[in-house]
């Protein structure tokens, strides 16, 4: 595959961000890939698995001869890192991210972007519940969207070509409003984490049924539930602080639902509880239907672990 850009400086390099080195270097997008983190041990581990071709702790450093940037931090650190590199960034340069909201990560990044720097933010929808430099993969975001969200004015040419790096790391690209991403990403990712939190912090305060019992006994729906609640809380933190607004109103939402279906269970109503376990059903299968995940036992989970 033909290279895209000169240089690319990755600042963060967790699951997403050693995914993306690891994509790069195997396709040859680039011709140097720069690393960034604040740890000195997270920083080793990354030039120990070869992620880069040059290594610092600085991110004002990484970005000086970049020709795209992209910031892979917990989106509560987004700010300072913009802060931080905005006066090294060269002229044409373009500078993206990965978090999961996105009208608070342009709240706090785009004030500190000079003119004459493409500023384009993103959101690849793909992940485990794995985080740092070893939980990267190849493949991570094979047939998944990514969606950007380009400011107002955003030049076409530096979009179209984003667009097109996404698409050679396997991604399908769209283009959203971040406000309207970050209530699609509410109900879709982040309510469903805040329940598993919530479900498994439930059975652990549990008095009546011991830790081992639900260790034991985990039947596949608990099971996948702590797959999601063992995701980066660090990161998860952030997602419920700078998505507020959207979240609140998805639990709202959801707290309406829970009371109707307790009701239904509450009074015996078996045509209701029928009637929605119906529909969710459908959802699921347009989910598979859509090449979002398989049909395979096991929520799919098998062919996932194959895929790495």
């Amino acid at each position: 595959m033909a290279k895209q850009f000169e240089t690319i400086a990755l600042i963060g390099i967790g699951l997403i961000g050693s995914s993306i080195a690891r994509e790069i270097r195997h396709k040859g997008l680039a011709g140097s890939i720069v690393v960034s983190t604040r740890s000195e041990a997270t920083l080793k581990r990354a030039e120990e698995l070869g992620l880069g071709d040059r290594y610092t702790t600085s991110s004002a450093d990484a970005v000086k001869d970049a020709d795209l940037v992209i910031v892979s931090v917990p989106v509560g650190a987004s700010g300072s890192v913009a802060a931080e590199i905005a006066a090294h960034l060269k002229s044409g340069a373009i500078v993206t991210d990965v978090g999961s909201t996105k009208a608070s990560v342009i709240a706090q990044m785009k004030p500190h972007m000079p003119d004459g720097v493409h500023f384009i933010p993103g959101h690849p929808i793909a992940g485990t519940e794995y985080s740092g430099p070893d939980a990267g993969f190849i493949g991570l975001f094979q047939g998944r969207w990514c969606i950007l969200t380009p400011p107002p004015g955003t030049d076409d040419a530096a979009k179209a070509k984003l667009r097109v790096f996404w698409e050679a790391l396997g991604s399908m690209v769209d283009e959203m409003d971040p406000e309207h991403h970050d209530k699609v990403l509410a109900i879709v990712s982040h309510l469903p984490h805040i329940i598993a939190y919530n479900i498994v912090g439930t059975a652990d305060d549990l008095e009546a049924v011991t830790e081992s019992e639900v260790i034991k006994y985990s039947a596949s729906g608990f099971r996948d539930f702590t797959r999601l609640a063992a995701s980066d809380p660090t990161m998860w933190r952030d997602v419920c602080l700078h998505n507020k607004d959207a979240i609140l109103e998805m639990l709202a939402r959801f707290s309406e639902d829970l009371a109707y279906l307790q009701r239904a269970i509450r009074w015996g109503d078996g045509d209701k509880l029928f009637d929605l376990f119906t529909r969710t059903r459908a959802i699921r299968r347009s989910i598979v239907q859509a090449g979002q995940d398989t049909d395979k036992a096991d929520f799919g989970r098998h062919a996932m672990e194959e895929k790495k």
